[in-house]
């Protein structure tokens, strides 16, 4: 086939990306909009209110002592994993991973069963003559529930780091007999620090935008974040200029928050080969060890017991009576129809952006414009989940019964929030299979649905399933649109047990935490592999 002939097959290169940026354009420009207008008509006074000057300093406060616990505690726990052997250590690393796909509010349930008033822990305190505060509410509550979520992933990225070391650092520190502070200092240190501020960057954006913790944790006058008060002015007030004002502050902290990330995360961006690893030499003293001990320790007492209480919890003789509760099967079916609606339209989504800006980044030579498209599907880290509710909130409220699109908006709303981590997941594969094939699709004559039948789909087939199936897991644990935007009518199963353990039915919240744990396990898996295929 000739240049201009194989140009021809690809003439309509743009199409899919200029369809997914208008809609992305109005999901998220609109509502953008919206707020901006809505922020004008406010009172210049709000931005002089106390009690925004609270809220901001409350969200900033909860975060960084989150990010300096997350850091501090995994700094000597990654340390210690990496040094010492003992039993369940890989099977403790695979189970940090866990962290970051297990639904906010299961993983809520488990640390209010293991902290609450009658938790776990309280429980053992009472036994041995101590009457422990309700420590589970307010910032102490927030705190342990950020520490349960980003320690492990802490702990990962800085262990990683940690096994990146080239084996010929620690075989010399072997020889030499350096001590454990001479080998931090000269070997470990150096290898770490680069990766502290990009870690703690992204944990400090994770818990600044935490919305569903501080909402079950918190969310009382005193220990209130941004995002929750905007839900409170939307849901609860009804004051939409106030709600307006304070997305927009949101939106501009956040923006610096993203900004400050990209930049750390800019220059820490290693190249080249990984050097092979060896065990790194064990110190030797009983301090040492007790140290190791403790920090490993520390971090299974902190991140495993809400884990089995999940278990335990669901596990119990009420599950058959609480098996036949209409409810939780209504609120079941609603999100699953969700989850799988939403990961329809981010893997469709992703697949029009991506298809475009491959082709300007491999057959037209614009890397610049290719990244300007891809940047499209990551708005929602720019525009927050709650500040992007807010907008829709206010452009549809004078024209529609929003209640009653509810359904359809936390769709759209969950789709884009799963699509960074879909580009992320579906932008190697497609670009490797069109640096592979592109010449001999060219040369046979395949352009269109055949190319992709053909050649796209098998290689892209995995990859495509994997960002399928975290796009569900997502939809499936979210909260924040589904209470922005929920009703009678529409009511998941996040948002039941939210409910369930807000009037404190402990019973019913555990097996409404276990089926959908068990459907977000199952679902995965479904998709992943009938979806994927075999390997």
């Amino acid at each position: 086939m000739t240049h201009q002939g194989a140009w021809r097959g690809h003439r309509f290169w743009w199409a899919g990306a200029l369809l997914a940026c208008l809609l992305l354009w109005l999901a998220g420009g609109g509502p953008l909009l919206a707020l901006l207008l809505k922020g004008r008509e406010q009172e210049s006074g709000i931005w002089l209110d106390p009690y925004l000057r609270h809220l901001i300093f409350f969200t900033l406060t909860q975060a960084s002592l989150s990010t300096l616990l997350s850091i501090g505690f995994a700094i000597p726990a990654a340390r210690a994993i990496n040094r010492r052997h003992f039993p369940g250590k890989h099977l403790l690393i695979r189970l940090l991973s866990l962290s970051q796909v297990l639904p906010v509010i299961i993983a809520l349930f488990g640390i209010i069963a293991v902290h609450g008033q009658q938790g776990w822990l309280p429980t053992l305190l009472r036994l041995m003559g101590y009457n422990p505060d309700a420590y589970i509410y307010g910032l102490s509550g927030i705190l342990l529930a950020h520490l349960f979520f980003n320690l492990p992933l802490a702990t990962r990225y800085l262990l990683t780091t940690q096994q990146q070391i080239p084996a010929e650092q620690w075989r010399l520190a072997t020889q030499l007999g350096l001590p454990s502070m001479a080998i931090w200092r000269y070997i470990e240190w150096p290898a770490m620090k680069k990766q502290i501020l990009p870690v703690a960057t992204l944990i400090f954006m994770l818990c600044f935008s935490s919305f569903t913790t501080v909402m079950a944790l918190g969310g009382g006058p005193n220990a209130t974040t941004l995002e929750v008060a905007i839900y409170q002015a939307v849901r609860f007030d009804f004051e939409l200029d106030t709600a307006a004002s304070l997305a927009i502050c949101h939106l501009l902290l956040s923006g610096a928050v993203l900004l400050l990330h990209h930049q750390q995360h800019s220059h820490t961006q290693a190249g080249g080969k990984i050097a092979p690893t060896c065990q790194p030499p064990g110190p030797r003293g009983k301090l040492s060890l007790l140290m190791d001990t403790g920090a490993v320790s520390l971090l299974c007492l902190i991140y495993l017991p809400p884990l089995f209480a999940i278990l335990q919890g669901g596990l119990q003789p009420s599950l058959p009576d609480a098996l036949r509760q209409p409810q939780l099967w209504l609120s079941l079916f609603c999100s699953l129809k969700i989850a799988l609606s939403a990961a329809t339209l981010a893997t469709f989504l992703s697949l029009l952006l991506l298809f475009s800006s491959r082709h300007l980044r491999i057959r037209l030579k614009a890397p610049h414009w290719a990244t300007l498209i891809e940047s499209h599907g990551s708005l929602i880290l720019l525009v927050p989940t709650s500040v992007l509710s807010t907008g829709l909130f206010i452009l549809l409220i004078p024209y529609a019964d929003i209640f009653a699109w509810g359904f359809y908006l936390v769709i759209v709303l969950n789709s884009i929030a799963a699509l960074p981590y879909t580009l992320r997941l579906l932008s190697p594969a497609l670009h490797s299979t069109a640096q592979e094939y592109d010449k001999l699709a060219d040369s046979l004559g395949l352009r269109g649905f055949a190319r992709w039948r053909l050649l796209e789909w098998p290689k892209a087939r995995p990859a495509i399933a994997q960002a399928a199936a975290l796009a569900a897991i997502f939809s499936l644990g979210d909260l924040g649109a589904v209470a922005m935007f929920g009703s009678q009518d529409m009511q998941t199963l996040p948002w039941l047990l939210f409910q369930q353990l807000g009037s404190y039915q402990i019973s019913q919240a555990a097996v409404t935490a276990l089926i959908l744990l068990l459907l977000c396990l199952g679902l995965f898996t479904l998709i992943e592999k009938g979806l994927g295929g075999k390997p």
